[in-house]
């Protein structure tokens, strides 16, 4: 391997810093310990890179995960040794579900001491093998820009995922006057697949003889950077669109296509349309269980096209009729260049399309309850459906994923495969930082709020001004919906008896704090929203609220249940 020899003694935290400053990296959410002392004495005097201090490991995660999704760039995570890192697992699992480019440092002891169960010391390393898209374990300080060059590479190439870097505190510790040569050299990774050109004029000459085809937007439209692409194949064919939870946004709420998010808490409109459908076209999408509860029902009457990155993903859940393995922007990029096929689906957009009329989200509204459903609207109407939205995970996630009206890409960051409690703040913080000029709400409910509200200490600090939408229901929501459907309302460990003074919580952290519990003064007080300082806004909600509707888990997606009508119309979910 060639040297590269160095102007002076360098030690291996300043080689980290410099290489991450070369990159590009701008930010590092951390929290120090033994481990990595050596490379936060280095951090102290070093310019060019902001360290955001969290209050715990995972918080650090979350806000690199937030930071990450609502901007597209890398990450970066620093923590230490033993409970340091593992407190740490909790994001990096979360990020790989995701799909989210994250490079995380991890401390560990001395290189003499591994293995030998000193202080904080543990594998992390086999600990996050199955939870990264690849780790390292640094044994020679002149491999330190070599590795953190490759793993940055590794973490936003391809599927994007978390790249974990096992630090050894006398790898950071000493100095040396060369290094290897940094080059990206790894011939057999192909981060990149372009599609096939066969594949891509069978998908359209499949959709030149559909009469009822459907479009899955899935947060890999995001996540390739394809947004416009996709966009503008939805205009050249008018076929009507389907969008995961990750993918809203990829096509506007309001547009005349969009049937909305599918799956267990999606609309009836775009349940029905996947039922009916022909053909279906996945861009993106993993077909994950939320959306495909029952794999055996799924499209049975459709042929099934799916384009992804990752060839793992095809045919992996739903059997797939034209499988492509390429990079999304390359594949629509050559889809929007070939000559249009002839295609007219004119009355099939009137029947799925009608349905979002006669059955749409609705909620009743008493007098005496606010329902978190008119309070996400009129937020959504008092931010002209412009904000970035963070969610925690529960009932709040779900209300906000059916009544925030989403226009734009990488508009929601939530947590969608591990469905993390305790997400929700963290992220936000980090989406915040990645968008200064933005408006960023997060939504959260009592039980996550509980998990990771220490990094509320984060916004007076660093000026974030995040507001934090408290929907409070005294119990687990989501836990407790599920008890009182299929365990005979057995809400066992679900309801919160005794809770904070949330008030006096956001006083305690100089935050902006109200509370809501009148549903006439509503529509007034949220009117707050739009100003540009930290809150926190605790919306007193029933302790009975349930989100509807709702597909049973392992039914079909026209089992759906919760469903309200407009009129008096029977409709068709045969």
């Amino acid at each position: 391997m060639n040297k590269i020899k160095l102007e002076k003694p360098t030690s291996g935290s300043q080689l980290v810093l410099e290489t991450l400053k070369n990159l590009g990296v701008e930010i590092i959410f951390g929290y120090p310990g033994g481990a990595m002392l050596p490379l936060y004495d280095a951090i102290h005097s070093f310019e060019g890179i902001k360290h955001i201090l969290a209050r715990h490991e995972q918080g650090a995660t979350h806000e690199a995960e937030g930071y990450a999704k609502s901007s597209g760039k890398v990450g970066v995570v620093v923590v230490t040794s033993g409970p340091g890192a593992t407190n740490a697992v909790t994001g990096i699992a979360d990020a790989y579900l995701d799909s989210v480019p994250l490079l995380v440092f991890t401390g560990q002891v001395g290189r003499q001491s591994i293995g030998k169960d000193a202080f904080q010391e543990a594998d992390t390393v086999g600990i996050t093998a199955p939870i990264t898209k690849y780790n390292y374990q640094i044994r020679d300080t002149a491999d330190i820009p070599r590795i953190v060059t490759e793993a940055y590479y590794l973490a936003q190439t391809g599927r994007p995922g978390p790249v974990e870097i096992d630090l050894p505190k006398d790898v950071s510790t000493l100095e040396v006057t060369e290094i290897n040569d940094p080059t990206i050299n790894l011939p057999h990774y192909r981060p990149t697949e372009s599609a096939n050109n066969h594949q891509l004029n069978e998908l359209l000459t499949k959709l030149s003889v559909s009469k009822c085809p459907v479009l899955i937007a899935g947060g890999g439209i995001n996540y390739s950077d394809s947004v416009s692409e996709f966009r503008e194949f939805v205009e050249k064919y008018q076929i009507p669109v389907v969008s995961t939870l990750l993918g809203l946004g990829t096509l506007p709420i309001d547009h005349e296509l969009q049937l909305g998010m599918a799956g267990m808490h999606g609309s009836y409109a775009a349940n029905m349309a996947l039922v009916k459908a022909d053909y279906i076209i996945n861009f993106g999408s993993r077909f994950d269980d939320r959306v495909v509860s029952n794999p055996l029902k799924f499209a049975e009457n459709a042929v099934v096209a799916h384009i992804d990155i990752d060839a793992a993903e095809l045919g992996k859940i739903v059997k797939t009729d034209i499988p492509i393995h390429s990079d999304l922007k390359d594949a629509l990029t050559k889809l929007l260049n070939f000559p249009k096929v002839d295609t007219d689906f004119t009355d099939w957009v009137q029947l799925v399309t009608e349905n979002k009329k006669k059955v749409p989200f609705a909620y009743e509204t008493p007098q005496d309850e606010i329902r978190p459903q008119e309070a996400i609207e009129l937020i959504g109407k008092y931010t002209d459906g412009n904000s970035i939205i963070v969610t925690d995970v529960g009932q709040h996630q779900m209300w906000a994923a059916q009544y925030y009206p989403y226009k734009n890409a990488r508009q929601l960051i939530t947590s969608g495969g591990m469905g993390t409690m305790g997400f929700g703040i963290p992220a936000a913080i980090g989406a915040k930082l990645a968008n200064p000029d933005k408006n960023v709400i997060v939504f959260v409910g009592d039980g996550g709020f509980q998990m990771t509200n220490q990094e509320l200490a984060l916004l007076n600090g660093y000026g974030i001004a995040i507001k934090v939408v408290l929907i409070n229901n005294h119990s687990l929501g989501m836990v407790r919906q599920w008890q009182e459907s299929f365990y005979e309302e057995r809400r066992s460990q679900s309801v919160f008896d005794a809770e904070p003074n949330f008030q006096l919580l956001a006083e305690a952290y100089g935050i902006k704090h109200l509370k809501l519990e009148n549903p006439k003064t509503l529509a007034e007080d949220l009117k707050i929203i739009t100003k540009d300082e930290p809150m926190l806004i605790e919306i007193v909600i029933s302790k009975s609220e349930h989100v509807l509707p709702m597909i049973p888990a392992g039914l079909h997606n026209d089992e759906m249940i919760g469903l309200t009508f407009t009129d008096d119309r029977e409709v068709d979910n045969a």
